[in-house]
């Protein structure tokens, strides 16, 4: 019955395991998106800052429209600053993720050497800390 049962909490490690690589997965896209959002809001603000141009266009939807520097340089970095901003929760994100799957790893791999020889994973998990 023992062994159902740690056989049991073996397969939830693994699933939640699992579960926490397809997350970050996600999350390392979500990442890169918003990196390459931000590089590319920060190219757009130097062409900006560039110009001579008093007026550019600016697309709304499938149609541009004319409109003053000055206010779309604004709109520009209140967008970097958001896309900046939300790359930094994510990165949290991804490192509390990071953290997750790691002492994951270490209880399956722990519960693997229990299984086999329970003095010598418990010997182990000592030496480690």
């Amino acid at each position: 019955m023992a062994a159902e049962k740690q056989q049991t909490d073996m397969n939830r490690l693994i699933q939640d395991f699992e579960r926490g690589r397809v997350q970050l997965g996600a999350i390392e896209a979500q990442s890169q998106q918003l990196t390459v959002q931000g590089q590319v809001l920060g190219e757009a603000l130097k062409e900006l800052k560039a110009t001579k141009e008093k007026k550019v266009f600016k697309a709304v939807g499938n149609i541009l429209i004319l409109t003053d520097v000055k206010k779309v340089e604004k709109d520009l970095k209140d967008q970097k600053e958001s896309a900046d901003l939300r790359a930094k929760t994510v990165k949290r994100q991804e490192d509390a993720m990071l953290d997750k799957l790691n002492k994951l790893k270490a209880e399956i791999e722990s519960a693997q050497k229990g299984k086999s020889a329970p003095e010598a994973g418990s010997e182990k998990s000592g030496d480690a800390e």
